[in-house]
């Protein structure tokens, strides 16, 4: 098996993304299966599970997919590299201090994770009314206490990332690229490698277009989140149609998937 580092972790090439068996493809499969192909993506070599405390809110419940994932991982937590992802609301901190927020939130986590550790702590995404800074620095106590090894950030400029890696240093940024979407060969990439920071791509076939499965036909229902992803538009679907045919035809050559390919 081949590993990647994201800074200081060791995690496996190709990591397994949980939130559809929670939330954002449609109809999610059973608990059962949800289990079975969470510890078979392990069976197969994968050391390296994604998760959030939204994931399920708009199904479900807050959470939903940290209890599933917990359950599913519980037999060899000590084995994989598990992610988990959190949103600050500044409402919040009209009572408290932000290290109390992000530590709630964390020990919520944890507790539905069925672990006393999180090994990268991303934040989920930035709210303009609490400083990247200061939770770079809340960021840095957790790790200086153990409970958190790394943490990361998700969808930011390399402005930001600059601001936030000053403070703590940052172990992954997790943000969208594929073949459709390189914008972080920009910038992103290039101070990621000279700060030895992991970059952790998100729907890197393009939310399913890549894999030929989603055709101009194709009807999105549900919470399905590619309702409003601008590239699976009918119009957008059809004009990308070169793109796959290009994939289908390197792919029978390699004999592979245009997934696999992508």
């Amino acid at each position: 098996m081949k590993y990647r580092k994201l800074r200081d972790l060791k995690v496996s090439p190709i990591g397994t993304g949980c939130m559809g068996f929670s939330h954002g493809y449609g109809e999610v499969p059973g608990k059962e299966y949800t289990i079975n192909a969470i510890r078979k993506a392990h069976d197969f070599g994968c050391t390296f599970f994604d998760t959030a405390e939204v994931y399920g809110r708009e199904q479900f419940y807050e959470g939903h997919n940290e209890e599933l994932v917990g359950e599913a991982i519980e037999p060899f937590r000590k084995d994989i590299v598990l992610a988990t992802k959190l949103h600050i609301d500044e409402n919040a901190l009209k009572t408290t201090k932000l290290y109390n927020v992000i530590k709630s939130h964390l020990e919520n986590s944890m507790k539905r994770l069925r672990t006393d550790y999180i090994d990268l702590y991303y934040l989920h995404r930035l709210n303009e009314f609490i400083p990247v800074e200061d939770v770079a620095g809340v960021m840095g106590q957790l790790i200086d206490e153990g409970i958190i090894k790394a943490w990361g950030l998700s969808q930011v400029s390399v402005e930001t990332l600059d601001k936030a890696h000053k403070v703590t240093p940052v172990s992954a940024v997790q943000s969208l690229y594929s073949m459709l979407e390189r914008d972080l060969e920009k910038e992103i990439f290039p101070y990621c490698l000279k700060n030895n920071i992991g970059v952790v791509p998100f729907s890197p076939i393009a939310s399913g277009f890549l894999s030929g499965k989603v055709t101009a036909d194709t009807k999105f229902e549900g919470d399905d989140v590619r309702k409003f992803v601008p590239q699976l538009s009918k119009e957008n679907i059809i004009a990308n149609q070169p793109i796959l045919d290009i994939l289908k035809n390197i792919s029978q050559e390699k004999n592979a998937t245009t997934a696999q390919l992508s």
